[in-house]
């Protein structure tokens, strides 16, 4: 099992950056592929991103190809999520999530470890 903790949130004003930050504790951080998703309020959590315990493959959702970047160090158990030109759209409390299998998963409900959650607030 992994235990997840969600960082680095906050409030930024529309167009500029944060990195999150995903620390694990417990067994096996590297055999987890590691997704964030998002949930804004009113809304259904929704996938941002993936990356895959083997080789590291990763997958974004649409909407922040080229502005997200998600990356893990295993020697830290961490994983990352950096957020550049950030959109008011983007605001949401972001959730780090662990799964074992090797795929990438759209649908929260695939995922059996999350962490709390951090806010992330983009200002217009």
């Amino acid at each position: 099992q992994v235990q997840l903790v969600e960082s680095g949130g906050g409030l930024v004003q529309a167009g500029g950056s944060l990195r999150l930050s995903c620390a694990a504790s417990g067994r096996g951080f590297s055999r987890y592929s590691m997704a964030w998703f998002r949930q804004a309020p009113g809304k259904e959590r929704e996938f941002v991103a993936h990356i895959s315990w083997i080789g590291g493959k990763t997958y974004l959702r649409d909407s922040v190809k080229g502005r997200f970047t998600i990356s893990r160090d295993n020697a830290k158990n961490t994983v990352y999520l950096q957020m550049n030109s950030l959109k008011p759209d983007d605001t949401a409390v972001y959730y780090c999530a662990a799964d074992p299998r090797v795929g990438v998963r759209f649908g929260p409900s695939e995922y059996g470890y999350w962490g709390q959650g951090t806010q992330v607030t983009v200002s217009s």
